[in-house]
């Protein structure tokens, strides 16, 4: 790049337009940067984070950048070149400095010293650990060496959806040499490595004056003297490129051979894409592997995603996708993440996908031929070194007319998967547009997928937790014990439905979520139980944010407490409206979905000490909660063949924080015993045998004993979390 385009740049005041780019976002703030003057590694991590804040630049968990400065060596005090480069996993747009690696440049340059050839390529990730300057740093990642080698202060290594259409073209080295007048050089495909860094450095030695190195079918090197050298020269370059592909094809084409079918209205593709997910989830949750949580039988339960999103639709309904959907990825990010192909529906876009049968016995088929492509593929390709089979199920499924469904171990994978195969759909576009769009050879990504190096990522990642993979809706989980529950939901795996009657508490617990937990953990919708239309809603909202329903709790509740011939008939609907006709309604729309996935699942009911004694003034909630306690007795015994446990957890006396005291049920129980209203903590936990108070938390423990996996084989149980209320033993 000319030195008089950089200084031109510089002396454009950022954010005022004076950069003209249109494909992508100019981030840089000359404020922002002026504060890390001097400290090149800061520079470093700001120039990540715009970067990775453009997902048109790198999609989540892709790329890699660096940088190179003098630094104090802590043995003998003298001045060493140091590389700074994103560690293994991380995402570039939240990347902090601890999530860099740091070496020595000139040890690391001299592992070619010691360097086999290609077939001992994966020796040398070993030996990075010889190269470490930073004790503290990250585990340098595969791409270290393709940075080590390359002679430049500051080094991007991005996946932009542009320049990858290039880099997957039929043409695409002619297309580049053309396109850049030979300032960008091209490497032909090569998985990462020690090997393909020294490539990158022969590249820049045959030629000086390249700005950059496109990766055949995988991604984009570009570098500068500084930061924001670095910067500008990664956006000018995705810029041109984006600039190159055309928004339809040449030569009077359509794009992707043009529309086969039309999508359904908005409304209707969500409708079916509901009624769909929780049979696909079903069939996706294949056998348990790699010690993951299980459902009924042994299945791993998967968490989905769907999108309508218009580029997806235009590729599904295409008269192309037939030819180009088995091709697969071609960027290994992409396929790591979707699967080698994906799986599309041979589903009329107006089939009729209400009968849940039905519907089974056209897709199983599917599905077991898409199982025996990915075993055929894994057998043909194997070494006698390669890790075994991984789930054959597919990631990414598409249904022409609707939309794409995605299946992961849990959220963030399965979004991210979704996010990674519309970059995929983006890099055909491009490469059709002007070229003829290849993807890796089999065996080539095969080598990807089942490299050593990726299984031995995949055995040292964390355990799942053991609510992993399941989803769970809490009746009134916007407070009180509901919320208690969900946290405790949350904080062992599981994806969490927020609900509750009132939106402004609802939004607030949403909200809370969010913070503690991420965007991926919880969904809201409002939700009266009493009201089927709400409860359908909101089963509905759950399928379409995560795929299905694995674990019911009935929490909603309300108590009156009155004497017999003080309650009103109004007091008396009322409760038995929430309690008893709630949990029907709510169970019943729940085993509806857990049947379509044939995976089991959970209904926990929370009941109450007063199920089985009740105290005075209590006629009216004491034999609501008694039909609850009978209902799930019915449940249980009616569910067990589905796999489908029902439990019950009694609470007595939860004061703190709970709903259930609003409305006058404290001053009503403080008159019955005779005492103030103060006073009734201290009533309540000296009555009992452990003279303890019970808290939310104490019931949201219990809960999760009934499912954390530990009683998978128990059904119609009663826990009581009251402290020891002898007369309330069940005999």
């Amino acid at each position: 790049m000319e030195s008089k385009n950089i200084n031109a740049l510089q002396s454009s005041p950022s954010g005022a337009g004076g950069l003209d780019f249109k494909h992508v976002s100019y981030l840089w703030n000359d404020e922002e940067a002026a504060k890390l003057a001097g400290d090149e590694v800061a520079l470093l991590v700001y120039r990540s984070n715009l970067l990775g804040a453009d997902l048109r630049l790198t999609n989540y968990g892709g790329g890699n950048t660096s940088c190179k400065a003098m630094a104090t060596d802590p043995l003998t005090g003298k001045q060493v070149e140091v590389m700074w480069v994103k560690g293994s996993g991380g995402d570039l747009g939240t990347m902090k400095r601890s999530g860099l690696a740091a070496l020595y440049v000139d040890r690391l340059r001299a592992l070619k010293n010691v360097y086999r050839g290609i077939e001992h390529e994966d020796e040398m990730v070993e030996l990075f650990n010889h190269c470490i300057y930073d004790l503290a740093s990250k585990a340098p990642s595969i791409d270290t060496p393709l940075h080590g080698f390359l002679p430049y202060k500051h080094i991007d290594h991005l996946h932009p959806d542009a320049a990858i259409a290039i880099a997957a073209a039929k043409d695409g080295k002619q297309i580049t040499q053309e396109l850049f007048n030979g300032t960008i050089g091209w490497v032909e495909w090569q998985r990462p490595g020690f090997d393909l860094g020294l490539k990158l450095k022969a590249a820049v030695d045959e030629n000086p004056n390249l700005r950059g190195i496109m990766l055949g079918s995988h991604g984009l090197f570009t570098w500068g003297d500084t930061a924001y050298e670095s910067y500008i020269n990664t956006l000018e370059v995705i810029e041109r490129c984006a600039e190159y592909l055309p928004p339809s094809p040449k030569g009077g084409k359509k794009t992707f051979g043009g529309a086969k079918l039309q999508s359904l209205p908005k409304e209707q593709r969500l409708q079916k894409a509901a009624a769909l997910m929780p049979i696909l989830r079903g069939l996706c949750s294949g056998s348990d592997l790699h010690n993951s949580p299980s459902g009924a039988g042994g299945k791993r339960s998967m968490i989905g995603h769907f999108t309508d999103d218009e580029r997806v639709l235009e590729y599904i309904n295409s008269n192309d996708l037939e030819r180009l959907a088995p091709m697969g990825t071609s960027c290994p990010d992409h396929f790591l993440r979707t699967k080698i192909s994906p799986l599309v529906l041979n589903l009329a876009v107006d089939e009729d996908v209400t009968n849940a049968e039905s519907i089974k016995q056209k897709l199983q088929p599917q599905f077991e031929e898409y199982r025996k492509m990915y075993a055929d593929y894994y057998n043909t390709c194997k070494h006698p070194d390669s890790p075994a089979m991984r789930d054959a199920n597919p990631v990414i499924i598409l249904y022409p007319g609707v939309g794409m469904f995605s299946f992961a171990k849990d959220k963030q994978t399965t979004r991210v998967a979704s996010e990674f195969y519309i970059n995929a759909i983006n890099v055909m576009k491009g490469a059709e547009a002007v070229s003829e769009y290849t993807s890796l050879p089999r065996q080539e990504a095969f080598n990807i997928e089942y490299w050593l190096l990726e299984e031995a990522k995949l055995q040292r990642m964390p355990k799942p937790k053991p609510l992993s993979g399941r989803i769970a809706l809490i009746t009134g989980s916007a407070g009180g014990i509901g919320k208690a529950i969900a946290k405790k939901f949350a904080e062992e795996g599981a994806c969490i439905v927020i609900n509750d009657i009132n939106e402004e508490r609802m939004k607030g617990a949403m909200e809370e979520f969010q913070k503690q937990f991420g965007r991926d953990t919880a969904a809201s919708t409002l939700l009266d139980v009493t009201n089927n239309e709400t409860i359908e809603r909101a089963f509905t909202d759950a399928v379409l944010a995560f795929g299905g329903i694995d674990i019911v709790v009935n929490n909603a509740g309300i108590s009156i407490s009155k004497s017999i011939t003080d309650h009103s008939i109004a007091d008396w609907d009322k409760l038995y409206d929430i309690l008893v006709k709630g949990q029907f309604l709510v169970s019943k729309l729940g085993v509806e979905i857990m049947r379509k996935q044939n995976i089991g699942g959970d209904i926990i009911n929370i009941v109450s000490k007063n199920s089985v004694v009740a105290g005075p003034n209590n006629a009216g909630y004491g034999s609501a909660k008694a039909a609850q306690a009978h209902l799930s007795r019915l449940l249980a015994a009616e569910l067990g063949a589905d796999k489908i446990r029902v439990n019950t957890v009694n609470p007595d006396a939860v004061i703190a924080d709970s709903n259930i005291w609003a409305g006058g049920w404290a001053e009503g129980r403080a008159k019955a015993y005779g005492i103030k209203v103060e006073e009734l903590p201290a009533y309540y936990a000296k009555r009992t045998l452990l003279n303890e108070t019970i808290l939310p938390e104490d019931i949201a423990n219990a809960c999760f004993v009934f499912v954390s996996g530990l009683l998978n084989k128990s059904t119609g149980n009663v826990l009581n979390v009251d402290g020891g209320v002898a007369a309330a033993f069940l005999r």
